[in-house]
């Protein structure tokens, strides 16, 4: 576990960018994970795709969005932007799935749902 006081984390009301790489890290990572249980023998390439996409998603949506506005907690424990970080990652690998051979189209989308699941959980979790 990382044992990082939240002074650390945040400068005023935004994060460092090494708390939203973090982010993105995990995020990527464990959406790896998930698609290689799903993909492995089907696509090694989807595989990495789920995984660098959806960590680029997290990383590139916090940080150009860490603002205090969108990081403010509208519901307890839930920012504009932890609902929205899970959008861009679903948008991602969606636009992604267009370009793929049709009958890969179904696990690959498996894949991207769990990782639109996985990036909600990583950003209310972690931010």
């Amino acid at each position: 576990m990382i044992d990082l006081e939240v002074g650390e984390l945040m400068d005023g009301e935004t994060f460092s960018t090494a708390h939203i790489a973090l982010t993105g890290l995990i995020t990527g990572v464990l959406s790896f994970a998930v698609a290689w249980w799903l993909l492995r023998h089907e696509d090694v390439l989807a595989v990495a795709l789920v995984g660098i996409i959806s960590g680029l998603a997290v990383f590139l949506w916090r940080q150009s969005a860490n603002m205090p506005q969108l990081n403010m907690d509208g519901i307890e424990g839930f920012s504009a932007n932890d609902w929205l970080a899970p959008v861009v990652v679903y948008v991602a690998l969606g636009c992604t799935s267009a370009f793929r051979p049709a009958e890969s189209t179904r696990p690959f989308a498996k894949a991207s749902a769990l990782a639109t699941i996985i990036a909600l959980i990583v950003n209310v979790v972690t931010i």
